[in-house]
């Protein structure tokens, strides 16, 4: 069921919603390999009425799975989005979709938690990635050396 609200209630007085949002609900599409959803979005979420739009405050928690970019090590991670925040108004450019009195903020909430899952997750800042039991160490000192002789001729030309 998608996380709705009535506007009608917020005439009366501020919503506050509380409660999770399964993942069928919310309809991620993540094609990533890297990065897995499978509990649901945890909200906290306060909805009032101004003038001419609705503003929707709050928190908002999905929990991942993720395997390093480098190392494909499994990692826990989560998306958590503390200070959310949504202005939906009612005219203009892009007006909040009304139907039955009810807004419906799956959408909403959707976007900003595609835009906000890991492009690169990393089980360590300065993973190293997957070590070759086979590498031979003489042989990356060779290159290195013959890459800083070849910068050293390149420094003695003359323009």
């Amino acid at each position: 069921m998608p996380l709705l609200f009535n506007l009608r209630q917020l005439d009366i007085k501020n919503l506050h919603l509380k409660g999770e949002l399964p993942l069928e609900d919310l309809d991620l599409e993540l094609t990533d390999e890297l990065v897995h959803a499978n509990k649901p979005l945890i909200y906290d979420l306060e909805v009032q009425k101004l003038e001419d739009s609705i503003l929707v405050q709050g928190t908002l928690k999905l929990p991942l799975k993720l395997e390093c970019a480098r190392c494909l090590k499994a990692i826990e991670g989560a998306i958590d989005l503390r200070d959310w925040a949504c202005h939906l108004p009612f005219e203009g450019e892009d007006p909040v979709i009304i139907l039955n009195d009810s807004v419906d903020l799956t959408p909403y909430i959707r976007e900003d938690i595609l835009l906000s899952v890991p492009q690169h997750p990393l089980c360590e800042p300065d993973c190293r990635g997957l070590v070759s039991p086979r590498k031979d160490l003489k042989t990356s000192g060779e290159q290195e050396s013959k890459t800083s002789a070849a910068w050293a001729e390149l420094n003695k030309l003359k323009f």
